[in-house]
């Protein structure tokens, strides 16, 4: 079955960076469009970043453009979100997750995605 975990998730202070993993399995990998989101207690989940299927296509969230690099082995079946000048605001549990496409874009839109990680948690230290 297809399976998504996320690591990298802990403790950072404020200022700092930290990069998050996904691995995926079960899946052609190069046949989706990857994905990444948060959610905040009492929040709603934003989607803040997604790669298309080969890399070529990134998009970033305002709220995060500037901040954030979103990348993807294929080789490995591996996404990748590096965060850099992490601030409070950036407490969250992150999700990856995967988009079905034969289109070389990707869409910063949950209900798009079909296949979920169970999430890592990020904590910044103020």
């Amino acid at each position: 079955q297809v399976q998504l975990v996320e690591t990298g998730g802990g403790l950072v202070q404020t200022g700092g960076s930290l990069t998050l993993s996904c691995a995926a399995s079960g899946l052609t990998f190069s046949d989706y469009a990857m994905g990444w989101f948060r959610q905040a207690p009492g929040e709603k989940r934003e989607a803040i970043a997604c790669i298309s299927l080969t890399g070529s296509i990134t998009e970033i969230a305002d709220s995060v453009k500037g901040r954030l690099t979103i990348s993807r082995d294929n080789s490995k079946n591996m996404t990748y979100l590096h965060m850099n000048n992490v601030k409070p605001e950036d407490t969250a549990m992150y999700y990856c997750a995967a988009d079905r496409t034969d289109y070389h874009i990707c869409l910063l839109y949950a209900p798009r995605y079909i296949y979920w990680g169970p999430g890592t948690q990020v904590t910044v230290s103020s």
